[in-house]
Formats: structure tokens, sequence, C-alpha cells
């Protein structure tokens, strides 16, 4: 009678085991370039996408920030211009198109909020960005041309009921925040303006001063300079309190318009799949760049107020902002741009 063979030593691997095998093997390896990649971010030169024209507060104070975000994070901050839309057209490719590695982050301003309940847009903001960390509000200066012979807010208003002037105001563009302040002061005050828009608020400045568009509600930031070159004439600031730099301005509030109150905000955002190290450097970097001497000197000048900084608290204070916005279109104080 034939007895079975017994086989000595471990049975020979199955082709599924070979591939299981090659797999543990293979993610065994990579997984510590993985971790010391994330680690080693950034390891390269990052890239700030301002979606706003030249010469603009969002370009002036975002160049300021990038050269001390360099200084935290070891590598370059460049900044780069994608304007168009009212910043929605920037805003967008960061939030469709960017990688979301953290190599390509935005620097947004108010638009953001706005045009969640003011504009169609292709992508939402609130889903489709996470927020790195909060900067400022900068108020914005109501100018006429300093040969007209109006001198306060009250005087623009009465001769517009009274139908002695025909007002038009000019902004940066659709959507953006010297729209949207001059289509909120119409509102408050009752009262009719042609909206003029273009590229860039400091395209409007030739035909202010000329008296082409009566008036314009420029961020201070910007501003400043054309008030003391003295060819445009402040008739109010739209904070709550006048400002150090200018405390000859009255606000618009006391001059008849009681709680009016509009800022320009900025913030930093990322693509929404950005991985949270990432965020999270990009996030220290900001805060440690908002206090340096370079960036405090930059937001005091312009009279800017600090907005909650670390991204979760940030992000809950963007929430609050879209649905102010919202809040104001149901109520019918302002209508849908597109």
């Amino acid at each position: 009678m034939t007895r079975p063979t017994l086989q000595s030593g471990p049975a020979p691997y199955s082709k599924n085991s070979r591939k299981l095998l090659f797999l543990l093997s293979f993610f065994a390896i990579l997984s510590p370039r993985l971790a010391l990649a994330a680690e080693d971010f950034p390891s390269r030169a990052v890239q700030m996408v301002v979606p706003y024209a030249a010469g603009g507060s969002a370009e002036v104070l975002g160049r300021v920030i990038a050269q001390e975000m360099a200084k935290p994070l070891g590598q370059t901050v460049v900044v780069e211009l994608k304007p168009g839309a009212g910043g929605n057209l920037g805003a967008e490719q960061v939030a469709k198109n960017a990688r979301a590695d953290g190599y390509t982050f935005l620097f947004a301003s108010v638009s953001l909020a706005t045009s969640v309940s003011l504009s169609k847009l292709n992508f939402d903001p609130r889903k489709d960005l996470v927020a790195v960390a909060g900067v400022a509000s900068i108020p914005s200066l109501m100018l006429i041309s300093n040969e007209s012979p109006y001198k306060t807010v009250k005087d623009v208003v009465a001769a517009i009921k009274d139908k002695k002037l025909q007002a038009s105001f000019g902004s940066s563009g659709n959507a953006t925040g010297s729209h949207l302040v001059g289509e909120l002061f119409k509102s408050t005050a009752g009262i009719d303006m042609l909206h003029v828009p273009y590229k860039g608020s400091g395209a409007v400045y030739p035909d202010l001063m000329a008296g082409r568009v009566t008036l314009l509600t420029d961020v201070m930031g910007s501003a400043l300079g054309q008030v003391k070159g003295g060819k445009v004439r402040a008739l109010g600031i739209t904070s709550l309190q006048r400002s150090r730099t200018l405390p000859d301005v009255p606000t618009i509030a006391e001059q008849g318009y009681p709680g009016f109150e509009f800022g320009t905000w900025f913030g930093f955002f990322a693509p929404a799949a950005t991985p949270p190290d990432a965020v999270k450097k990009l996030e220290a970097a900001v805060l440690q760049a908002l206090q340096t001497e370079a960036v405090k000197e930059r937001l005091n000048a312009v009279g800017a107020q600090l907005l909650p900084g670390p991204g979760a608290a940030f992000a809950k204070w963007y929430l609050n902002d879209v649905e102010r916005w919202a809040k104001l279109v149901r109520e019918g104080r302002l209508q849908p741009i597109d």
C-alpha cells in the first residue's frame, strides 16, 4: 500500500499572494517618502493668486504679506494677478483648477462672500475652498472731484433728490466692493445713480477728477494717496468711527445714515482638498506675517480692523458674511447683479 508523500517546507505562494506581497513591499518603501514630502512642504515656491487688477489694495497688501510669509515658509511666495468678473475668475481657477497640494492659494476679498447671492458662479466657495486665515477689513472713502461744488454726502444726496444732479458712480468692476458699496448707499439714501464699471479703481480716477463720473467709493488703501494729492475730496468714510489717518473726514453714518458701514475684507483660502498639514503651515505663515512691522504699518495706515486670524474662526466669520449679504438680497435692498 502506497503511503502519501509528505512535502517539507512552506507551500509555494499563490499568484494573489505574490501580488499582495509586492503591494505591501511597494507601500512600505513609498510611505516614508510620502511622510517626508508632507513634512517638507513647501519644498518649492508657492503661488498666491490675487484675483484683482494691478495697483489696487489687494495687490499692494498681498505683496507685503507675501514677502513676510516667505520667511517662515522658507520659500518664495509668488504673487500672480488673475483679475476678472469682480474677483470671481481667479477664485474659480483656484477652487476648480488648481492642484490641491498647498502650492496654490487665494488672496480673496469681500466679493467671495457677496457673489454667492449676487452673482452666478460656476463654483461654490463654501464647498470648493477652505479658509486658511483671515487678515483685515479696510474701510472705503466716498470720493468726489475736488472741483465739485458739493462738500458733503448730504449735499450730493439733496442735489440728486432735487434733480439738480444726474449722478453716476464708478467702480472697479461689476460685483467688486466699490460697486456693492455704491449700490448699498443708493438703497440706504433712497436715490438713483448710474453705475459705471471700470477695469480696476485706478482707471476711475481720471474721469472722477474731470467730473465725468460723480462719485467713487474706493478702498482707503488706494484712495488715500489720491486724497492727499488734492485731486479728489473725501466726503465720508464707510467705517463707524473716523480714521486717525483722516480725522477730519466724517463717517457716512454720522451724516444722516446711522449704522451705515462697509468694509473691504481680505483673507486667504485654498482648494478644499488641500492636505490639512499644508493648510496649517500656510495659516501659521499668514499669522506670523500679520505680526511683522511691515504688515502692521500697512494695515494701520489704512485704518484696517483685524479679522479672526486662525482658519477655523475665519471660516465662521466668512460664512456669517455670506449670510449678511444674502439677507440684504432677500430684503430687497440689493438686487442680483447677473
